[in-house]
């Protein structure tokens, strides 16, 4: 059986369904439930569940339309898997203990998803997002500059404006939340993460250029009924948070998350070049949300969020109140204000599990008001997003298929150095997604999208991908398809604004977003998971390939340092990646994780095709995971290459940087000891970048913040060193 997550507090399995020729297919829709209670979920399109742990009962009653239901006895932390057979009955074939894989492929699905469980976000602190990548080998993060504190992703060797983040597939921080989305969800607040690479579903919206990136919160009907959590670091950083679930009725439930971070320190200067390396300030978030299950197929959620930071940065002698906007000292304000709405309505027709319709709904209003020494930068933008999605089957479940229709609108009021950039961008559309399974080891899913944007006029998006499986335990993935965004320049690249570059804008065509072309780029993949038995325990080995080729680009040129230029692209952009993964058990309890990247990343600037900068080529990493008696240690080494740095050789030689940085290394390690007799208490210590490694020159010409030489956003390595960290999680099922 494939390995999926569970836990103490979970229950995990598959149901499949058993064909006349003796196979399996995962089975849609199946029905579990505890026994005696209303607490219960519905196997996902892989046949899989997940399911709370309940002191109440310890049998699961697992049922499907025209089939017998079957009652089985679970035992925590094992796996289920679960035939439905010919016979019509319902029957428990495997009961399996393997250790809960942190970070998983799963094997039914034709999108190679990658899903990091919780046990994976729980090796490192996790404050937020951009921090729940740290031990995961296929996302990079580093800092966008040396004095916002905002972090970036890169997901195939490009910058994460290519990536779409989904929370829930139900828009993420996008559009001007991009700069500050990744430090605005904290950890605690995610249940799982799906990573796909590539292209994805057309159902999710045309996007999706280098990948997509869905966040699972934590739900009211699985989520513990108390979480909370403090954390602190030797910077004086500290985070609170608060998850509280409630059961209301038999039908409904409601989970409230709150999360509170602040900095305090304004004398974090790691390299004593008179500016601190991370912002002061206090970050507070907020959700509140409901669901309703009437357990007839009718099935709803919906809630609010909000979000107020404030930051304040730059000269360690920095005072908004006397120096704001004035010569004296260099600093930095950015106060961010977001209130979020959304909801979800399904129906799952109960005569027919395949057959199923649903509702999605979000709306938000982003509100920024910023300013960096002299350059001011104030942005509003109002969001309204909605997908109906329509499935079924034509004639069997060898053909199924889904179809909708969606409408985004965005209404963007930005004002840089009081120039004032608006614009309305509404996009309605309708999509067609075909699934093809003549065999339970072949899928087939062929998609195109139609789509029409008031700025850029109608576009389609195809995408076509395909999962083989010639042999048990070797699963071969091709895709193929289309994505498309619009730039939005000055929030996806608020570094060069702490700088002293002029911005230029070419050309300004009246009727665009700032003047310019969408961003459109072809994917192309292929990747081979290998299962197998190594110390006589589950391995596995993955190699994949991806390429994206743009056929239309806003450029960021940083070539000259005393400009940020933007244009469309005229020539040649494309990225190559190439990633190996190996995971292997040498002793119990005892998991490694080695993987290889290679990239090869190219775009032409001002007609010369150069290495994109600030990506290295080459990239390593390791993790080790150990678990003994309560105790679990983790320890993770990533490897970064050199990496093309723009030029600077027209500056004053005290100004100017090496063409390339040189390669590091950095460690993490976190250990953590389980207490109490229900195992509800969680201490962990840990430390990041152990070796103390940091970018020495992390501003240009910071004696000297006003003079024409000034630049934080040149930046390769870490900005911060050595941080010790340590913190208590307590739940309560």
């Amino acid at each position: 059986m494939k390995a999926y997550p569970t836990s103490q507090h979970t229950i995990v399995g598959v149901v499949l369904e058993e064909d006349q020729k003796g196979g399996f297919k995962p089975l849609v829709g199946a029905s579990v439930i505890w026994l005696g209670t209303t607490i219960g979920t519905a196997t996902d399109s892989a046949g899989v569940f997940t399911i709370a742990n309940t002191a109440n009962s310890s049998r699961l009653v697992v049922s499907y339309a025209g089939y017998q239901p079957d009652t089985l006895a679970v035992v925590p932390t094992k796996e289920l898997k679960i035939i439905l057979a010919q016979g019509k009955q319902l029957n428990e074939v495997k009961v399996t203990a393997g250790g809960r894989p942190a970070t998983y492929i799963n094997a039914y699905d034709p999108f190679r998803t990658a899903i990091m469980t919780r046990k994976e976000l729980l090796k490192a602190a996790c404050c937020n997002l951009s921090e729940s990548f740290e031990t995961n080998p296929s996302v990079d993060v580093s800092y966008n500059d040396a004095v916002t504190g905002s972090k970036q992703i890169q997901l195939l060797g490009l910058s994460g404006n290519y990536t779409q983040l989904t929370v829930e597939n139900l828009p993420g921080p996008r559009g001007l939340a991009t700069s500050q989305g990744l430090n605005s969800i904290p950890g605690t607040w995610i249940e799982s993460i799906q990573l796909i690479k590539g292209i994805g579903s057309v159902a999710n919206g045309f996007e999706s250029i280098a990948g997509q990136i869905n966040l699972e919160l934590k739900k009211p009907v699985t989520s513990e009924r108390l979480f909370a959590n403090v954390y602190v670091n030797d910077f004086g950083k500290t985070d609170l948070n608060l998850n509280l679930t409630q059961k209301v009725g038999k039908k409904w439930a409601t989970t409230l998350l709150l999360h509170d971070a602040f900095l305090k320190n304004k004398s974090l200067d790691f390299n004593g070049d008179g500016f601190k390396d991370l912002p002061t300030g206090n970050l507070f978030s907020a959700v509140n949300r409901w669901s309703y299950d009437n357990n007839k197929g009718l099935m709803t959620q919906f809630g609010v969020k909000m979000l107020e930071d404030q930051k304040t940065g730059g000269q360690v002698t920095f005072d908004p109140s006397k120096h704001k906007l004035t010569t004296d000292v260099y600093g930095l304000g950015i106060n961010t204000s977001r209130i979020e709405a959304f909801g979800k309505i399904g129906y799952v027709f109960p005569e027919k599990k395949y057959k199923s319709i649903g509702l999605q709904l979000s709306a938000f209003n982003h509100d920024q008001d910023s300013y960096f020494g002299l350059t001011t930068y104030n942005g509003e933008q109002q969001n309204f997003y909605s997908n109906l999605i329509y499935q079924s089957i034509i004639g069997n479940s060898q053909h199924k298929f889904r179809t909708g229709l969606s409408f985004v609108s965005d209404q963007y009021k930005e004002q840089f150095n009081g120039i004032n950039y608006n614009r309305r961008e509404t996009v309605p559309g309708g999509f067609f997604e075909y699934t093809y399974s003549p065999l339970d080891r072949l899928d087939v899913v062929a998609g195109i999208r139609e789509d029409y944007n008031n700025l850029y006029g109608w576009f389609t998006t195809p995408r076509l991908n395909i999962r083989y499986e010639p042999i048990k335990g070797t699963t071969i993935r091709g895709s193929i398809g289309r994505g498309q965004r619009t730039a939005n320049i000055f929030a996806e690249n608020n570094s060069v604004l702490v700088s002293a570059r002029t911005v230029n804008i070419l050309p300004a065509t009246v009727g665009k977003a700032y003047g310019l072309n969408p961003e459109v780029a072809w994917n192309k993949g292929i990747s081979v998971d290998q299962k197998f038995k190594l110390f006589n325990r589950n391995s596995s080995l993955s190699v994949e390939y991806f390429r994206n080729d743009f056929q239309d680009q806003v450029v960021v040129d940083l070539e000259d340092p005393r400009t940020v230029s933007f244009y469309n692209l005229n020539g040649k952009s494309f990225s190559n990646s190439f990633q190996t993964e190996l995971t292997v058990e040498p002793l119990r309890k005892l998991n490694v994780r080695l993987a290889y990247r290679y990239f090869d990343v190219n775009t032409t600037f001002s007609g010369s095709l150069l290495e994109r900068p600030f990506t290295a080529k080459n990239r390593g990493f390791a993790n080790i995971g150990y678990e003994i008696n309560g105790w679990k240690l983790d320890y993770t080494v990533n490897y970064n290459g050199r990496k093309r740095i723009p030029s600077t050789a027209s500056n004053p030689v005290a100004y100017q940087l090496d063409v390339s940085s040189p390669a590091y290394v950095l460690m993490n390690a976190q250990v953590s000891k389980t207490l109490g007799k229900n195992s509800n208490v969680d201490l962990y210590l840990g430390g990041e970048n152990l070796t103390n490694y940091f970018q020495k020159d992390v501003i240009i010409s910071a004696d000297q913040p006003f003079s024409p030489y000034f630049d934080a956003s040149m930046i390769w390595g870490p900005v911060i060193g050595r941080m010790f960290y340590g913190g208590i999680r307590y739940s309560l099922k």
